[in-house]
C-alpha cells in the first residue's frame, strides 16, 4: 500500500478552503486508499514571531478539527510534529545536503522575507531553512506521494532532490516522493478578494469562511461576498471569479457541477443565499463533533499520544539509517 504524508500548520484557524482543499480529500480517499500520516506541523509555525500559548491552542484546535472532519485513527495516523523527534533529527542531516542556493530560491522564503523587512522585522533563519524541514517530515516516513495545492510543488520537488542526491552520495536510504494534485479538491478563493486563495492567516477576515464560524456568521459573509458587474450568472474563473467562486462553494457542497448550477440562477442574491445555505450544512456536523472532542480533551491526548508513537516507529528506522549512511556513531 502506498503511504502519504500531509500536514497543517497552526498559524491560523482552519478554514472552509483547508477543508474543501484537503481536508475532505483526506478523510474520503486517503484514509482508506493508503498508508496515511496527517501532522499538525508545529515546528514550522516557529519560523516566524508568534504567541507560544497562541500555537499550542492552534495546534489543539486543528488536531480536534481533523478528528471532527472525520479522520479515524484507527485507519491513519493523527499526530503532531515536533512530538517525534525523528523531524528534527533528519532535518539537520539534510541541512548538511542541500545548498544555500536551493534555499534561497524558495518563492515562500522570497515572498515572507521582503514582507518581514517591509515591516521592519528581522528575517528568522529557520525561515530559510524550513523546507529543509517540510522535506525530513516527508522523507522520514518512507512518502510515496504528498498530496499538496500547487504553490507547494516547489517543496517537495526540494524534497525529492535532497532524497537523490543522499541516496547517491551516502547510500539507499530514502523514498523518492512526488507530489499529487488531487482534481477532486476544490480550490476555494478569498470572498472578498476572488483572484486570492482563502487563506486562514490573511490579516483582512471578512472574506474567509473558518470552521468553527457559527451559521451567522457564515451566511453573513456568503451574502457580502464580492460578485462580478453585470447580471447574468455564469461561471467563467477569468471573467467572473466572484461568481465562479461563489459556483465553486455550492458545486462542492451539493456534489452539483458549476455550469449546471449557474445556469439555474437569474439572480446573484439567490445564488449567494442557497450557496450560504449549503456551507451552513456541510460545516454543521464539523462543528457539532468539534463541540464532542473539545468538551473531552483527553480523547485527544490519547489520539495524539498514540500516533505519535506510531509515527516514532515509521521514522525512527529510517532516520537511524541515515545517521549510520553518513557516519554518526549508533546511539549507546
Amino acid at each position: 500500500m502506498k503511504r502519504i504524508f500531509s500536514g497543517i500548520k497552526p498559524t491560523g484557524h482552519l478554514t472552509l478552503g483547508n477543508y474543501l482543499g484537503a481536508v475532505r480529500r483526506w478523510v474520503e480517499v486517503d484514509q482508506h486508499q493508503a498508508d496515511a500520516l496527517f501532522s499538525i506541523v508545529d515546528l514550522h509555525a516557529l519560523t516566524v514571531e508568534h504567541d507560544p500559548a497562541r500555537v499550542t491552542r492552534l495546534s489543539r484546535q486543528a488536531a480536534t478539527l481533523l478528528l471532527a472532519a472525520g479522520l479515524d485513527p484507527e485507519r491513519c495516523t493523527v499526530f503532531v510534529q515536533s512530538q517525534v523527534d525523528e523531524h528534527a533529527r533528519l532535518s539537520y542531516l539534510l541541512e548538511c545536503v542541500a545548498t544555500d542556493g536551493e534555499m534561497r530560491r524558495m518563492i515562500q522564503y522570497k515572498e515572507k522575507s521582503v514582507r518581514a523587512r517591509e515591516a521592519g522585522q528581522s528575517v528568522r533563519l529557520s525561515l530559510l531553512t524550513y523546507p529543509v524541514l517540510m522535506a525530513a517530515d516527508i522523507l522520514a516516513y518512507g512518502t510515496d506521494e504528498v498530496p499538496v495545492g500547487e504553490d507547494q510543488t516547489q517543496h517537495v520537488e526540494l524534497a525529492r532532490d535532497l532524497a537523490v542526491r543522499f541516496n547517491q552520495r551516502y547510500g539507499q536510504v530514502f523514498a523518492v516522493p512526488r507530489a499529487t494534485h488531487p482534481k477532486v479538491a476544490a480550490r476555494v478563493m478569498d470572498l472578498q478578494d476572488p483572484t486570492s486563495k482563502m487563506g486562514k492567516s490573511h490579516e483582512n477576515t471578512g472574506g474567509i469562511v473558518y470552521l468553527l464560524d457559527d451559521a451567522d456568521v457564515v451566511r453573513r459573509k456568503i451574502m457580502r461576498a464580492v460578485t462580478d458587474s453585470g447580471r447574468e450568472v455564469v461561471y467563467d474563473r477569468a471573467a467572473a471569479p466572484g461568481l465562479a467562486n461563489l459556483l465553486d462553494l455550492l458545486a462542492a457542497a451539493t456534489g452539483e457541477d458549476q455550469a449546471g448550477l449557474a445556469a439555474s440562477y437569474d439572480s446573484y442574491g439567490a445564488l449567494k443565499k442557497d450557496t450560504a445555505e449549503a456551507v451552513v450544512e456541510l460545516l454543521r456536523p464539523v462543528r457539532e463533533r468539534h463541540a464532542e472532542f473539545a468538551a473531552d480533551p483527553g480523547q485527544l491526548d490519547r489520539v495524539l499520544r498514540l500516533g505519535a508513537e506510531r509515527a516514532r516507529g515509521m521514522a525512527r528506522p529510517v532516520v537511524d539509517r541515515a545517521y549510520r549512511a553518513m557516519g554518526l556513531l549508533p546511539a549507546v
